[in-house]
């Protein structure tokens, strides 16, 4: 894997983690920083739809499950960096700040970022996902053949 390969997936990983945070979680853990830097808006926050593909069993043909409500948004950092913010639903401020947190993270700031609010966010969620896997698996049926011993 390449330096860039590298970069790339670990940029998808933030991304990814941004897009799928609570807007309010965000909010509180972007809501100190005060020193955001200047930026110019490549595409201000926008709402629109997106079709959403799915597969029967994950293996079958592809088929239209339907459409889900996307806000994007693209902005340049003073400096250069490009961010981009693409969250679920209609929250234009959480589409914003995952733009800008994208674009930071290409900067120096990239550590501190980090720590106050990806690694927070990460944690958050991990929590969550354990949290309904024990409820799940407090639900789940073992079914079992008991076998006679007459045949």
């Amino acid at each position: 894997m390449t330096a860039q390969d590298d970069q790339s997936e670990t940029r998808k990983g933030w991304m990814s983690l941004l897009a799928k945070s609570p807007p309010a979680r965000l909010a509180a853990l972007t809501g100190e920083m005060t020193d955001w830097p200047g930026f110019e808006w490549l595409r201000p926050p926008e709402t629109g739809g997106v079709m959403v593909r799915g597969r029967t069993g994950g293996t079958g043909a592809p088929f239209n499950l339907g459409e889900m409500t996307v806000t994007r948004c693209a902005l340049r950092l003073a400096t250069g960096e490009v961010g981009h913010g693409y969250v679920q639903g209609r929250d234009k401020a959480h589409a914003e700040r995952a733009a800008m947190i994208d674009a930071m993270m290409q900067t120096d700031r990239a550590d501190t970022l980090r720590r106050a609010v990806l690694d927070p966010l990460a944690t958050q969620m991990q929590a969550n996902k354990a949290s309904r896997a024990a409820k799940a698996a407090a639900t789940k049926v073992d079914f079992f053949t008991m076998v006679r011993g007459e045949d």
